[in-house]
């Protein structure tokens, strides 16, 4: 009985997989092309004034399709989850395009940011700050619908009960309020405010980081449900990529602002390229202790860096085990290896002699990046046009940060 059913687990994932794949053979959802948020450190008491900027997001870009799921790992502070409130406009970028199913949505309005925010949902992190703790379930639940003019065949109410249901909560719950809920319950609540508004793309910031091992792969479990059933496309934030894993197509590594390798799931875990990958790889522990104790792990010593003022060149050479000259003084570009995977590294780990020469530089590469490939091949960069993510870019954050 147990091997039928892990081999109808096993069948089922393969269908997922392949569904997935050809979902994500489409015009991509959204669009993210060199997005930039800085954050202004201000001093003064009578008179604010600007002594410097907060690196967050630095020059970064992802492409997302119809029914995929990215995730995004990196330490804390990294910019994940800032970079992830801009793909859904809950915060403004200072520079760079964002699209949402080929319309830009940059820059919009309140008003005309509505029925985007009704098909781009967010889950919050902590599921105890981020529900009201003076409103009922019902209420949590139903106001999203109220306020996009949302409802159920019979009614809010019954629509309410309904997801309640979905998410794996008792519908008889409807009346109870969040401190009555334990950390998981919670979290399933924040995932049926999510899904009132019949959303297409969920932002998943940090769903189960809060949250007990047996309970986070019951929420995991949840949103691949879900994920089936409503045609849902996601991005997964996380600094556990032993957790990405399990619910990602593609997985995109952030450092201290920078997306520095983004590649298919299932080989950033067999063939990491970039040394900071290896090492959040290294942090994963295995359950078996000889094995655990026969591997050999890439150790990152040091802090990260002031985001305030980042180092030069590559931004991780402050704490690489293979940085040399060229990696503090040339930031290297996003160079594409065979299967779509990318990453910005000089000295790029497990990849062939062949692979290497082959490598071209993606266009997804930040625009002050250099044109050095890790073959040496240098390559021209492209120019941005003034009123996209280009030149314009470059010009305004050299006036925004200067040096």
């Amino acid at each position: 009985m147990s091997e039928e059913r892990n081999q109808g687990a096993a069948e089922t994932q393969e269908l997922r997989e392949a569904a997935r794949s050809l979902a994500g053979t489409g015009k991509p959802m959204l669009e993210a092309e060199h997005v930039q948020l800085y954050f202004p450190v201000k001093k003064g008491i009578l008179v604010d004034r600007t002594i410097g900027h907060v690196h967050a997001v630095d020059d970064c870009s992802i492409a997302l399709r119809e029914g995929e799921t990215l995730g995004i790992v990196g330490e804390s502070g990294c910019g994940k989850s800032t970079f992830a409130r801009c793909m859904v406009r809950l915060l403004e970028p200072t520079a760079g395009v964002i699209r949402f199913r080929g319309t830009d949505i940059t820059h919009l309005g309140r008003r005309k940011l509505e029925p985007i925010h009704r098909e781009a949902q967010l889950v919050f992190q902590d599921p105890v700050s981020s529900l009201n703790p003076r409103k009922r379930v019902g209420q949590i639940v139903g106001t999203p619908m109220k306020l996009h003019g949302v409802k159920g065949q019979n009614g809010v109410e019954d629509r309410v009960r309904e997801l309640l249901g979905r998410v794996g909560l008792n519908p008889e719950h409807i009346n109870r309020f969040p401190h009555e809920f334990s950390g998981g319950q919670r979290q399933r609540i924040g995932v049926a405010r999510a899904l009132a508004v019949d959303p297409r793309l969920i932002v998943l910031d940090e769903p189960v980081s809060a949250l007990d091992v047996s309970i986070q792969a019951q929420v995991i479990n949840l949103l691949d449900d879900l994920q089936d059933d409503f045609g849902l496309s996601y991005v997964f934030i996380a600094h556990d990529l032993s957790v990405v894993r399990h619910v990602s197509d593609r997985i995109g590594v952030m450092y201290l602002g920078k997306i520095v390798e983004l590649s298919p799931a299932k080989e950033l875990y067999t063939k990491p390229i970039h040394p900071y990958t290896q090492a959040l790889l290294g942090a994963i522990p295995i359950p078996d202790p000889e094995e655990n104790r026969a591997r050999e792990r890439v150790v990152v010593g040091g802090e990260p860096p002031n985001p305030v003022d980042p180092p030069t060149g590559c931004r991780f050479h402050t704490r690489c085990p293979h940085a040399t000259d060229i990696c503090k003084q040339v930031e290297p570009p996003l160079a594409e290896y065979p299967g779509g995977h990318l990453a910005a590294c000089h000295h790029p780990q497990n990849v062939t002699e062949e692979e290497v020469t082959n490598a071209g530089r993606s266009p997804l590469s930040p625009l002050v990046a250099g044109g050095l490939l890790p073959n040496g091949k240098e390559v021209p960069v492209p120019q941005a046009d003034t009123n996209g993510a280009g030149g314009g870019l470059a010009a305004r954050l050299k006036r925004i940060a200067p040096g």
